[in-house]
């Protein structure tokens, strides 16, 4: 399956222009990322001319844009060429049955389900024939709503359940990271994580609560126009972000055994504190409290020891902060 799996979400980031779109499979793999994904968007198979546009289309319709941005079979075939040479795998998102037919032209080897596809089920029912593993983003969806969705290719398909909230830029109050577990409980699936907030507090706490794949938008600079670079991260953060990600999939991957404190052996001979004698003890003197004292000096009897030691009678004479071993007393 896929596990321990970085996207950079490319999306439309590139506006358009093939020589950003393989700049940044570039700019993922720098970053840390391990899969890049795109969005497939035919505009004739997926809305009609005067479908209803976000806020951020004010000088072009989203059909326009569709069109505008995107690319032909020849390009996303090039595209994943150079992203698979990279190590990266290569994932877009289909938004209708056309596009579907086009990804597997190209010969694409697992499939992103965006949050607006949750209730298309035609498409659904389509990648499920195809039986290959599938990423299935939660997005806007209802309990109801994804329990269909996942019925449909639970069984047909190896299964990514994505927690996701719908909302450019999502703010910390709905990141939801609760539904990891409940998606685990519910399902038993693997889980993964499709982040639309600013920072890495989101991701990184995904990580940490199981999640498996993390997807991260990215960008050359939050200034470039299109729906996904307000909200996505730069280089540096991303770079950032992958590896505080990778660090936890480690720490979790890594239980520690507290019965056994052998591998702290050498701190504790340098900070933890030994019984030494406080004053000169005498052969045959009874050992009393107000003879010890406490000190960092190595190896010897741990302070935690001492009750046992008071009322003994010294075998030998002990100097002043010489070690009080239990073997000199009786």
């Amino acid at each position: 399956m896929l596990k321990n799996l970085i996207i950079a979400e490319i999306g439309s980031v590139h506006d358009g222009s093939f020589g950003n779109a393989l700049k940044l499979i570039d700019l993922a793999a720098k970053c840390g990322a391990n899969s890049v994904k795109f969005q497939t968007h035919i505009a004739s198979a997926e809305t009609v001319v005067n479908a209803p546009s976000p806020s951020y289309f004010n000088s072009e319709s989203r059909y326009e844009y569709f069109i505008r941005t995107s690319f032909s079979k020849a390009q996303w075939i090039e595209l994943k060429a150079y992203a698979e040479d990279l190590n990266l795998l290569f994932l877009s998102s289909p938004f209708s049955l056309e596009a579907i037919e086009l990804l597997e032209d190209i010969d694409i080897k697992a499939y992103k389900i965006p949050s607006g596809e949750i209730t298309n089920h035609p498409l659904l029912e389509e990648v499920a024939k195809l039986k290959k593993p599938v990423l299935l983003s939660s997005g806007m969806s209802n309990w109801s709503e994804l329990d269909e969705a996942v019925s449909i290719i639970q069984g047909a398909c190896p299964l990514v359940v994505m927690q996701c909230s719908s909302q450019y830029p999502c703010r910390a109050s709905n990141v939801g990271i609760n539904i990891i577990s409940e998606i685990r409980k519910r399902y038993s699936v693997q889980v993964g994580f499709s982040d639309h907030t600013l920072g890495y507090a989101a991701p990184i706490s995904a990580a940490a609560h199981g999640a498996t794949v993390i997807e991260k938008h990215l960008t050359f600079s939050r200034g470039m126009y299109g729906s996904d670079a307000p909200h996505s991260m730069e280089p540096q953060e991303f770079i950032l972000m992958a590896k505080e990600i990778r660090d936890a999939w480690v720490i979790l991957e890594n239980p520690v055994n507290k019965s056994s404190n052998e591998q702290y052996q050498e701190m504790k001979n340098v900070f933890e504190k030994i019984i030494l004698a406080k004053k000169e003890i005498m052969e045959g003197e009874t050992l009393e409290f107000n003879k010890l004292s406490f000190k960092k000096a190595g190896l010897g009897t741990s302070a935690s020891r001492w009750s046992s030691l008071v009322g003994l009678k010294a075998k030998r004479n002990i100097a002043t902060d010489e070690k009080i071993m239990g073997e000199d007393f009786e």
